[in-house]
């Protein structure tokens, strides 16, 4: 099976046995007689490429998780006798504040130096999805006031006020304030419709019976913060994460949207690398749903 993956990952049994180790010849063997056992063949191969067969794209789900189940339950024993080792798979939003991230990653790889760790940086609610799905392990979200990830367990780590963010030669950027209606008539910069990110913003702006152009949609506050510099744009964003952006100055809204970070876990229970990381940011597994 992990063979079977890692051809369909790669694209290539040549760079599948590379990855795993082994002559290809080994590799092709093992799968050959996979395939035989399952009746049906798991890809079709010429001379310029490999892909999945129906057969191949139906068990490859199967095979993964099984894989994964695997390594936890390597995992679980080597808890069972004090020494924390496997993966541990972490999703985070482009803006997360509340946590500093590389710190809590570099306590724990000091601690645990035996678990792998993987990021995914996804929008909010697609990582509410892999987190219950069994993709994430946790997630760290920032969703509007009022909203609660559903079918999860975790807690909310800090809620945040909105901010404006513009170039220095902005017009406002002396204000020692600012509100929605004379934003209302800036051009913006601004994160995909549907997406939380843009949602807290959206709603702010409808609330209070304005409509503001966003000239500019984006995935990453890095992006939209080279915009800004440039003078195309100004931004609505967390006053937690702005610090990190460099060239552009912030002011306050009066009455600007705001955001709740969560962090989020399986509400099936977590790996012991997980847990590990849970105890490292200081949250207790005990945690209620969010």
């Amino acid at each position: 099976m992990r063979y079977v993956v890692a051809v369909a990952e790669t694209g290539s049994f040549t760079k599948a046995a590379r990855q795993c180790l082994v002559v290809q010849s080994a590799l092709s063997h093992q799968i050959a007689r996979l395939e035989r056992s399952l009746g049906a063949r798991l890809f079709e191969r010429t001379s310029r490429s490999v892909r999945l067969t129906p057969a191949g794209a139906a068990f490859l789900p199967s095979a993964r998780q099984c894989l994964d189940l695997a390594e936890r339950a390597a995992a679980e024993v080597a808890a069972a006798v004090g020494e924390v080792r496997g993966r541990v798979v972490v999703g985070v939003i482009p803006t997360v504040a509340a946590v500093d991230l590389p710190a809590a990653l570099k306590v724990f790889r000091e601690r645990y130096p035996q678990v792998r760790v993987a990021l995914r940086m996804q929008s909010s609610y697609e990582l509410v999805d892999q987190v219950r799905q069994g993709g994430l392990d946790l997630a760290f979200l920032g969703l509007p006031l009022g909203v609660r990830p559903e079918g999860v367990r975790g807690r909310q780590l800090a809620r945040d006020e909105h901010v404006a963010v513009m170039a220095p030669e902005h017009p406002l950027a002396r204000q020692e304030s600012t509100n929605l209606r004379t934003l209302a008539e800036e051009l913006f910069a601004d994160f995909p419709a549907g997406s939380p990110g843009r949602t807290q913003s959206d709603q702010a702006f409808s609330i209070a019976g304005l409509h503001r152009e966003v000239a500019f949609e984006v995935t990453t506050a890095e992006l939209m913060a080279g915009l800004i510099r440039e003078g195309l744009a100004v931004a609505v964003l967390p006053s937690r994460y702005t610090p990190r952006l460099s060239g552009v100055v912030t002011v306050p809204i009066v009455d600007g949207p705001s955001r709740v970070e969560h962090l989020v876990w399986s509400a099936g229970g977590l790996t012991p690398a997980a847990a590990a990381f849970l105890e490292v940011l200081g949250v207790p597994e005990t945690v209620g749903g969010a």
